[in-house]
């Protein structure tokens, strides 16, 4: 949960050095977050950048997390999955594909996540329209294969590991293991 906070804006390997920071100094925790002050925190996540307004966004988390939930886990995972979503929402700084990935990766609960890739594979396979917005593409992808929490993390690895190394900001079509499904 806290990775996918963190990750907003950030290169995953920077949000693990984030990550072990926090975990070296004992601060991996809901309680001992909360209990931080946002300055404290913003130096242990240094490396995720943005730390300052991360470390706000975590902080609002974590409280949510233990006045709504009571720090627990196993409760959230109980819950219906759209009841969470809609209160992640809620929670500041917290935008749709943060609360989708601590549903999916965190929760395990089936919900498809949408990033820049999974934008940019849809749109240049002519999956969706140019344009097309965070919502319509969740549907195109949950509407479009099995409600399975393993099957939709697996699958959006795969899109993002296709995005990080052809379908970036300039494609590499040409080595592209999707390339025979582009349109003419």
């Amino acid at each position: 949960m806290v990775g996918a906070i963190l990750t907003q804006n950030t290169a995953w390997r920077n949000v693990e050095k984030a990550i072990e920071a926090l975990k070296a100094n004992g601060l991996l925790d809901a309680r001992r977050i909360d209990a931080l002050d946002a300055g404290t925190l913003a130096l242990a996540i240094r490396p995720a950048g943005y730390y300052n307004v991360k470390a706000k966004r975590l902080k609002s988390f974590v409280r949510w997390l233990l006045e709504r939930w009571d720090g627990d886990i196993e409760r959230m995972r109980r819950a219906k999955p759209e009841r969470v979503r809609e209160e992640l929402l809620e929670v500041k700084g917290i935008g749709p594909e943060t609360a989708d990935s601590i549903l999916l990766y965190a929760l395990g609960m089936p919900t498809f996540v949408v990033d820049q890739y999974t934008y940019r594979v849809a749109t240049r396979h002519a999956l969706a329209p140019e344009g097309a917005g965070y919502d319509e593409l969740k549907e195109l992808f949950e509407s479009g294969l099995p409600r399975d929490a393993k099957l939709f993390n697996e699958f959006h690895a795969l899109v993002v590991a296709v995005g990080k190394d052809f379908c970036r900001a300039t494609a590499h079509c040409e080595k592209c293991p999707l390339r025979k499904f582009l349109p003419a």
